[in-house]
């Protein structure tokens, strides 16, 4: 038995469908929904990261999860993966120039998430609550 890995392989090419045909919202929410994607492409923004920096920046998603999130993006053409050398290398991950476009809608939400916190804290502490 031979103790050189192979790459990954599979049926990797599937495509998502748009539940609502022609609808943007529901082809963005296709690409980019879910409860992970957008803080991935939020950390891949500061740097390329190897799987395991994006786990450490990262420590409640699984490895599973995160292996599924990362081909995902990168079948949408949001994430890039290089492997940095022969089989087995390691990976890193980058945003694309396509990825890349997405960063001030990252920001945007990431914005409106601190006003929300804000707002919950703000009517939990607040009078007759």
């Amino acid at each position: 038995m031979s103790s050189i890995k192979k790459a990954p392989s599979g049926n990797h090419n599937f495509r998502r469908p748009n539940p609502v045909s022609g609808c943007p919202l529901t082809a963005a929410l296709a690409a980019i929904g879910g409860k992970w994607k957008l803080i991935i492409v939020y950390w891949l923004a500061e740097s390329p990261k190897h799987f395991a920096a994006i786990r450490q920046v990262m420590p409640s998603i699984s490895q599973k999860v995160l292996t599924q999130q990362l081909r995902e993006l990168v079948h949408d053409g949001i994430v890039e993966r290089q492997p940095k050398g022969p089989i087995p290398a390691p990976v890193e991950y980058s945003l694309t120039a396509y990825g890349q476009a997405l960063l001030p809608l990252v920001d945007d939400i990431r914005l409106w998430g601190r006003a929300h916190i804000e707002r919950l804290t703000s009517q939990m502490d607040g009078p007759g609550v």
